[in-house]
């Protein structure tokens, strides 16, 4: 079986990905088996820096590093479970060391699946203020709406200032419904969590919109792959390799 790798770039993303990629395979496998996986990670607070910097170049060669040392452990293909760091990924002027999935084509091959015609994003203000999203699911035939300038900045500001130490406040949440709620009343009709750690803010038993996990669906495209119901991935970072188009 293909061995998966995991690049990790925050720490409750990889690990959410991790998790739900190994019981999933054990779930189907039976006896505490599944596909073989290794995870690589470079501190968070290293990407962080950079970003805040301007310095994207220091973030896709640190990238680019964590890439290569997952093929010399082995894999075969990789995953990165976090939706800002596809920014950085989108923009390599070489191929990766491995073939990997889109955390963003998972998300909308899910959306487009589920017959989703608008879907409310959420995550950094990195994403939600670019094309990423816009992209990969306007390929798919599906529009996207994001929050106003004022609920995405506060959203970053929970993101890291709550999320990524693995916690959220119960107003955050309760201010979490109502930005859904809002995306709703818009035309939406289901919101992604373009961000791994989202699920601690937003459960999908409270949202006013079905709820697609980019984390879930990542971890569960990568499962797929391992078991052989769908081939290797082709994509080696760059913004179009890969970019399937909504069937006419």
């Amino acid at each position: 079986m293909p061995h998966l790798g995991i690049l990790a770039a925050n720490p409750d993303g990889a690990a959410r990905c991790f998790l739900r990629y190994c019981r999933a395979g054990a779930a189907q496998l039976s006896g505490h088996t599944y596909p073989d996986v290794s995870l690589d990670y470079i501190g968070f607070g290293h990407h962080l820096q950079a970003w805040r910097r301007g310095d994207l170049g220091a973030v896709a060669t640190s990238l680019a590093r964590s890439v290569d040392r997952l093929a010399a452990s082995g894999a075969d293909f990789f995953v990165c479970p976090d939706n800002t760091v596809h920014l950085v990924l989108d923009t390599m002027g070489s191929d990766l060391a491995l073939p990997g999935i889109h955390i963003v084509q998972a998300v909308a091959d899910e959306a487009r699946a589920a017959g989703r015609r608008r879907v409310g994003v959420l995550g950094t203000a990195f994403t939600t203020g670019s094309d990423l999203y816009r992209d990969r699911l306007g390929a798919a035939g599906i529009e996207v709406e994001t929050p106003a300038p004022e609920d995405a900045q506060r959203l970053d500001e929970i993101i890291f200032g709550e999320l990524v130490d693995g916690a959220a406040s119960e107003p955050s949440r309760a201010w979490g419904v109502e930005v859904v709620r809002g995306l709703a009343d818009r035309g939406c009709d289901a919101v992604a969590l373009a961000s791994t750690e989202l699920p601690l803010l937003l459960a999908p038993e409270d949202s006013p919109l079905p709820v697609i996990d980019s984390t879930t669906v990542l971890a569960d495209r990568a499962l797929d792959v391992a078991l052989a119901e769908t081939p290797l991935p082709t994509w080696r970072g760059g913004r179009h390799a890969g970019l399937r188009s909504a069937p006419t």
